[in-house]
C-alpha cells in the first residue's frame, strides 16, 4: 500500500468514526431507536460513508492515474450488498414503529370513548339527584306552607277567600280501579310512589280522571294533597295526563318505562 493509500485509509476511518458518532447520537436522541437498531444504523451509515470518503480521498490523480491500476472499484462492489440489509432492517424498524403507532391510537381512542361514557352517565347521575332535591325541598316546602295553623295557604279556586280544604269541588272518584288494574300515575312527573298512593286513596286511578278534572276540581285536590298542596297545577298534571289517557309518552313517562326515574 502506498503511502498515499495509507493517508486516505486513516482520514476515511477518522471521519467514518465521526460520522458514526453524529449518526448514532441523532438516532438516539432525536429519532426515538433502541440502543441496538440507532447502533446498527449508525454503524452501516459510517461504513458507507468510509466507503465514499476511502473512494474519493484515495483516487490517484495525474501521473499516478496513468501508472497505477485503480482499485477502487472492488471496495465499492464490495460495498453495494452492504447496503441491502441496511434497507430491509430500516423497512421493519419503520413498519414496527407504524404498528406500534396504530395500536397506540386505537388504545388511546378506546380509552377516550370509555371516559366520554363515563362522564356522560356521571353527568345524567347529577342532573338526576339535583331534579330530585329540587323535587323534594319543594315537597318540604308545600308541606310546611299548608301545615295546620299558617297563613299561608293559598286561594286555590280564586275567589278570594281561603277556604282550606274547601277550595273547589271535589272530582268524583272510584272506589277501586277499573277492572282491577290502575294506571301508572307515576308517569306523571310530580307523582311519586307516596304521591300516588294518595291520589288512590282520594279515589283517582286513571289517566283519563285526571284529564277530565276542571279548574274548580284542580283547586280542590290542590287544597287537599296533604303534605303536597299545590303539586296539580305546579306539575301540570292535568296536561301531562292528557297525553297519556290519550295513549302518547311525554318525556318524562319515557324515563319512567326505561327505568331512569324510580
Amino acid at each position: 500500500m502506498s503511502e498515499n493509500s495509507q493517508g486516505s485509509l486513516s482520514l476515511a476511518t477518522t471521519l467514518a468514526i465521526g460520522i458514526f458518532l453524529v449518526a448514532f447520537a441523532c438516532l438516539w436522541t432525536l429519532g426515538d431507536f433502541t440502543l441496538f437498531p440507532a447502533v446498527f444504523l449508525a454503524a452501516v451509515i459510517a461504513l458507507i460513508a468510509w466507503i465514499v470518503l476511502y473512494i474519493g480521498l484515495g483516487r490517484p490523480s495525474g501521473d499516478e492515474a496513468t501508472s497505477v491500476p485503480s482499485k477502487t472499484a472492488e471496495p465499492a462492489a464490495d460495498a453495494a450488498p452492504e447496503t441491502a440489509p441496511a434497507a430491509a432492517a430500516a423497512a421493519v424498524s419503520d413498519a414496527d414503529r407504524a404498528a406500534e403507532a396504530a395500536d397506540a391510537k386505537k388504545a388511546a381512542d378506546a380509552e377516550a370513548a370509555e371516559r366520554a361514557a363515563a362522564d356522560e352517565a356521571r353527568r345524567k347521575q347529577e342532573a338526576d339527584e339535583a331534579a330530585e332535591a329540587k323535587r323534594k325541598a319543594e315537597e318540604a316546602a308545600t308541606a310546611q306552607t299548608s301545615a295546620p295553623g299558617t297563613e299561608t295557604t293559598p286561594d286555590y279556586d280564586g275567589d278570594g277567600v281561603r277556604e282550606g280544604v274547601n277550595e273547589g269541588t271535589r272530582p268524583a272518584g272510584l272506589d277501586a280501579p277499573r277492572d282491577g288494574k290502575a294506571d301508572d300515575l307515576k308517569q306523571i312527573k310530580g307523582i311519586g310512589a307516596k304521591m300516588e298512593a294518595l291520589c288512590n286513596r282520594l279515589g283517582f286511578w286513571h289517566f283519563d280522571q285526571i284529564a277530565a278534572w276542571s279548574a274548580d276540581e284542580v283547586a280542590w285536590v290542590d287544597a287537599n294533597l296533604e303534605g303536597f298542596k299545590g303539586r296539580v297545577t305546579r306539575d301540570t298534571w292535568v296536561e301531562q295526563a292528557k297525553v297519556l289517557a290519550g295513549g302518547g309518552e311525554t318525556e318524562f313517562s319515557k324515563r319512567v318505562e326505561d327505568g331512569d326515574v324510580y
